[in-house]
C-alpha cells in the first residue's frame, strides 16, 4: 500500500511537471518566434483581413490566451493569491484606465480600445512575474535575444536583396522600398527602437557568443538596421535610442562599458553602411541622388499636441472617452487648419485627452515603480564584476527607447510595434522586479486555491471571448465605413486600433454590423 502512495505521488508529481515545462517551452520559444515571424515576415503569411488587421487580431488572441494560461500556471503551483500581489504597480494604471472608460458608455465599441490596454499592460506583468518567480528571466532575456537577431538577419538579408533590385530597376528612391512590410514606413522604427539596443548582447552573452559565424551575422544585422535607421531618417528612434543610452550611462557607470562600446561601434558600421549604400553607390548608377535627411521641424505635430492638451482639460481628470481624438467636435483652430491624423502623435498627450490626466498618474505610479525596481538592481549590477547584469542593460536601453519614442509616435498603438514589445516588456519585467521572499505563500496547501486558480482562468476566457467578438464586430464596422470615409469624405488611412481609425458611424450612411 505504501509503494502504491508513492508511485502515486510521484505519478502526479510527474503530471504537475508536464504542463508547467509545456507553458514555459511555449513562453520561451514558441510564442516568440510566432510573434517576431509574424511581424517581419508578414507578407510571406496568407492574410486574412489585412496585415494590420491581422496582427491586431494576433495580438489581441495573444494577450487572452497569456493572461489565462498564467492564471493556470499560478494555480498549478498554489501561488495565485501571493503572485497576483506583485501586479500592484501596474493596477493603478488599469483601474484609472477603466474609471475614465466608464464616463462614455455611449460610445460604440467604448470597451474595445481601454480593455486591449488593460490586457496588454497586464499580460507583460503577469507573464513576466512568473518568469521572475520561476527563476526564468535570464532564460526569457536569451530566448527573446536569439529569436530577435536570427529573425532580424534574415529580415537585413533580404533588404539587401530588395535593394540590390532597385539598383537594377533604376529606381533611386530607396526610402520607397525599403525598410519594406510594413504599412507605414514608421511603424518599422517602432519595431527598431525595440530591438536595435538588444542586437550587442548578441556578442556578449548569447549562448553562441564565441562563434566567430554568429559574431559576423550579428554585427551584419546591427549595421543593417542602423543603416535603414538612417534611411528613413527616424527622428524618434535616434532619440529615444540616445536617451536610453545616457541613461544606462548614468545608472550603471562603468558596468554598461562594454555594451555601450558594442552599441556605438554598431552605430558606426550602420552610418559608414548607410554612406556605401544610400549615398556613394547611388550616386554611381543614378543621375540624381536623392537622399532622405533628417527634418529639423516638428513636422506638424505642434497643432496636434496642442488639441490634444485642450480636450485633456475638457472633461478634467476622466477625458473625452475612448478614440474621442477622432470623434470630438475640434477645440483649437490650428488644429482645424492642419491635417488630421488618426492620434496626436503622442502617446501621453493622447491618453491624458481621451482617458484623462488620471490614467497618467496611474501610469506615472507605474513609472515610479519601475524606475525604483530599475535603481535598485542598477546598484547591484554596478557592484557585480560579471557580465550578467548586461542583459538589464540592454532591456533597459530597449524599454526607455520605446517609452521615449511613444512621445512622438504611436509605438503603443501599431500592433507590429506592441507585438514586439509585449516580448521586451515582459523580459525587462522579470530582470528588474524584485522576487518574492522564499516563503510558503497562504494560499498555498489549499485545494479551493487551485479551483479558484481554474475558476478564474475560465472566467478570463469566456470573458475575453466576448471582448474579442467585439474585436471583430468592430473590424467589419469599420471595414464597412472604409470606402465612404476615403471616397467620399477624402479622409485618408488613419492610423488606430484598426489601420483606418474609428470614425462616428452614421445609420443613414452606413449600415451597422
Amino acid at each position: 500500500m505504501a509503494e502504491d502512495r508513492n508511485s502515486m505521488k510521484h505519478e502526479a508529481q510527474r503530471g504537475i511537471r508536464v504542463p508547467m515545462m509545456t507553458f514555459t517551452g511555449f513562453l520561451l520559444h514558441v510564442l516568440p518566434s510566432l510573434l517576431f515571424g509574424y511581424v517581419l515576415f508578414v507578407d510571406f503569411i496568407p492574410s486574412a483581413f489585412g496585415s494590420y488587421a491581422d496582427q491586431r487580431l494576433l495580438l489581441s488572441l495573444s494577450l487572452i490566451v497569456l493572461i489565462a494560461s498564467g492564471v493556470v500556471w499560478l494555480a498549478f503551483n498554489r501561488t495565485l493569491i501571493a503572485s497576483l500581489k506583485g501586479l500592484w504597480p501596474i493596477l493603478p494604471f488599469l483601474f484609472t484606465l477603466f474609471m475614465a472608460a466608464l464616463q462614455h458608455t455611449s460610445k460604440l465599441y467604448y470597451l474595445v480600445e481601454p480593455v486591449f490596454y488593460t490586457l496588454y499592460f497586464l499580460a507583460f506583468g503577469l507573464i513576466g512575474g512568473i518568469l521572475r518567480e520561476a527563476n526564468l528571466a535570464r532564460e526569457s532575456a536569451q530566448a527573446v535575444l536569439l529569436i530577435a537577431i536570427i529573425t532580424s538577419f534574415f529580415y537585413g538579408a533580404m533588404t539587401i536583396t530588395v535593394y540590390l533590385f532597385a539598383m537594377t530597376d533604376n529606381f533611386s528612391r530607396l526610402d520607397h522600398i525599403i525598410p519594406w512590410g510594413f504599412v507605414n514606413i514608421r511603424y518599422w522604427s517602432h519595431v527598431a527602437t525595440w530591438l536595435i539596443p538588444l542586437f550587442p548582447l548578441g556578442i556578449l552573452l548569447a549562448t553562441w557568443k564565441d562563434n566567430r559565424l554568429w559574431q559576423f551575422g550579428v554585427t551584419f544585422t546591427a549595421a543593417i538596421w542602423w543603416w535603414i535607421v538612417f534611411l528613413s531618417s527616424s527622428r524618434g528612434s535616434m532619440v529615444g535610442l540616445a536617451f536610453g543610452f545616457l541613461l544606462v550611462w548614468v545608472l550603471f557607470g562603468r558596468a554598461a562599458l562594454p555594451w555601450m562600446k558594442l552599441f556605438v561601434r554598431f552605430s558606426v558600421y550602420g552610418l559608414l553602411v548607410w554612406l556605401l549604400l544610400s549615398v556613394l553607390i547611388p550616386s554611381l548608377v543614378f543621375d540624381d541622388l536623392y537622399v532622405r535627411g533628417i527634418k529639423a521641424s516638428s513636422s506638424g505635430r505642434i497643432p496636434l499636441w496642442q488639441e490634444a492638451w485642450a480636450m485633456s482639460l475638457q472633461k478634467f481628470p476622466f477625458g473625452m472617452g475612448p478614440q474621442s481624438w477622432l470623434t470630438h467636435d475640434i477645440l483649437t483652430e490650428t488644429y482645424r487648419l492642419s491635417p488630421k491624423f488618426g492620434h496626436p502623435h503622442n502617446m501621453y498627450l493622447m491618453w491624458a485627452a481621451e482617458y484623462g490626466w488620471i490614467s497618467i498618474s496611474g501610469l506615472a505610479v507605474l513609472g515610479g515603480y519601475g524606475l525604483k525596481y530599475l535603481w535598485r538592481r542598477a546598484s547591484m549590477v554596478r557592484k557585480s564584476e560579471n557580465l550578467e547584469g548586461l542583459w538589464l542593460v540592454g532591456f533597459t536601453v530597449s524599454v526607455t527607447a520605446a517609452l521615449v519614442h511613444a512621445g512622438a509616435s504611436a509605438v503603443f498603438i501599431a500592433p507590429g510595434s506592441m507585438l514586439v514589445g509585449l516580448l521586451v516588456l515582459t523580459v525587462f519585467w522579470a530582470l528588474v522586479t524584485p522576487a518574492s521572499p522564499k516563503t510558503a505563500p497562504r494560499d498555498a496547501g489549499k485545494g479551493y486555491s487551485r479551483a479558484a486558480g481554474y475558476l478564474l482562468a475560465l472566467v478570463l476566457l469566456v470573458a475575453g471571448g466576448f471582448w474579442f467578438r467585439d474585436v471583430l464586430r468592430y473590424q467589419y464596422a469599420m471595414a464597412a465605413d472604409l470606402e465612404y470615409y476615403q471616397n467620399e469624405l477624402s479622409f485618408g488611412h488613419l492610423p488606430r486600433f484598426w489601420f483606418h481609425g474609428n470614425f462616428p458611424r452614421h445609420p443613414s450612411q452606413m449600415p451597422d454590423n
